[in-house]
């Protein structure tokens, strides 16, 4: 049988150290996800498979070991920095623009809320002891499209929210600037303080964002800073 051909999608250090963000590759038939990586790797001198990357085949997270087909998009995942739902549509968007804070929360603001608790994440000056000048983002967009309309459902079922929004900004960022804004409307302010913190610890844990700190002296994406 012919080779499969596979398209590798990079982010983050992976891509700067390949100097493309995709890479096609020639596999055997059968080869794994894992087998992608260790031609990458040859190809590129990447080394070893970190044991911290992950992987995502058309959009949804995989296993190393999972078999590949012919014309799969495979994913290379480096840790992370960290729809319709219910009766209401949640506002659920990744932007290349700025953030209105307060725009944002006025959309959750429903009749039966009691609460509406807002998460604001700003690009702060200072970070283990060197000044920054900017952050960038760069984001997987569909899959942590999806990813974060998950989280807003899960939000959902484990609180009686009354509406959601969860909003993150991608590109470069300035110091002083809105990375992202996450607002929670509740019947009671209990219900929207869990559910606002667990979504911005899921969303740093899970979904593929990632994001390098510019500082005067020199740049590091986040997971490489000792």
């Amino acid at each position: 049988m012919g080779e499969m051909n596979v398209r590798v999608v990079l982010f983050a250090k992976p891509r700067e150290l390949v100097g493309s963000p995709n890479v096609e590759l020639a596999l055997p038939p059968g080869a794994t996800a894992a087998d992608a990586w260790r031609q990458l790797s040859d190809e590129f001198h990447l080394g070893p498979l970190p044991r911290s990357f992950r992987c995502a085949v058309n959009a949804e997270y995989a296993q190393w070991e999972d078999r590949l087909t012919d014309g799969d998009e495979l994913a290379v995942i480096p840790p992370v920095s960290g729809g319709a739902v219910g009766a209401r549509q949640a506002l659920v968007e990744i932007r290349d623009e700025a953030l209105d804070p307060g725009a944002i929360a006025a959309a959750v603001q429903i009749a039966g809320a009691g609460a509406v608790v807002t998460f604001t994440g700003i690009v702060r000056e200072e970070s283990h002891g060197r000044m920054v000048r900017a952050l960038v983002y760069e984001v997987y967009g569909a899959m942590a499209q999806r990813q974060i309309e998950g989280l807003a459902a899960e939000a959902r079922s484990r609180w009686p929210i009354s509406d959601v929004a969860i909003v993150h900004r991608t590109g470069t960022l300035s110091v002083g600037d809105v990375s992202v804004v996450i607002a929670v409307a509740a019947p009671h302010r209990a219900e929207a303080f869990d559910a606002c913190e667990w979504l911005i610890d899921e969303l740093k844990r899970s979904v593929p964002i990632w994001k390098k700190e510019v500082y005067t002296d020199g740049e590091s994406w986040v997971e490489d800073r000792p």
